[in-house]
């Protein structure tokens, strides 16, 4: 009697098909998770690009205010010109195809007079698990925040 003869080991037929099973399902949650977690940072690095440009945006709206209150070591900014400049620079951009949707966060404003703070929130749409995740009733936030400053040098 040899050791590989089928007829002493019927209790392993097929056993090899539900391994190669397993694994094929392994590889797929593994790949379906890799795509969403390089769509969630993808969608980060939009959201942030979108805050980087609307706190420059902000931070040079303190020109106009320049020319009436004089020039200091930097440009005089207030809240409502960060959040109104944050919101009219968004407005007129487009919207990534993940994004869901975006708009102004609180903790947008100028704290110190000087610093355009811009706080952006978006709602991200990932590829494969996004419809597991509505259908938990969680949704994929994104909150980033970007920080300009207009230095004047002097003489």
């Amino acid at each position: 009697m040899a050791a590989h003869d089928p007829e002493h080991r019927p209790h392993e037929q097929g056993q090899i098909s539900v391994f190669i099973l397993g694994l094929a399902v392994i590889a797929a949650v593994v790949a379906f998770g890799a795509a969403a977690v390089t769509s969630a940072h993808i969608s980060r690095m939009q959201l942030l690009d979108a805050a980087d440009a609307a706190a420059l945006d902000a931070a040079d709206a303190g020109a106009e205010a320049a020319y009436g209150e004089g020039l200091g070591r930097a440009l005089p900014l207030s809240d409502a010109v960060v959040v109104q400049t944050a919101n009219t620079y968004l407005a007129g951009r487009t919207r990534p195809a993940r994004m869901r949707e975006w708009g102004v966060a609180p903790g947008t404003g100028a704290p110190d007079g000087a610093t355009a703070v811009v706080r952006l929130t978006g709602v991200a749409e990932l590829p494969f698990v996004g419809g597991m995740l509505d259908g938990l009733g969680g949704t994929v936030t994104i909150t980033v925040e970007s920080r300009a400053r207009t230095v004047i040098a002097g003489p």
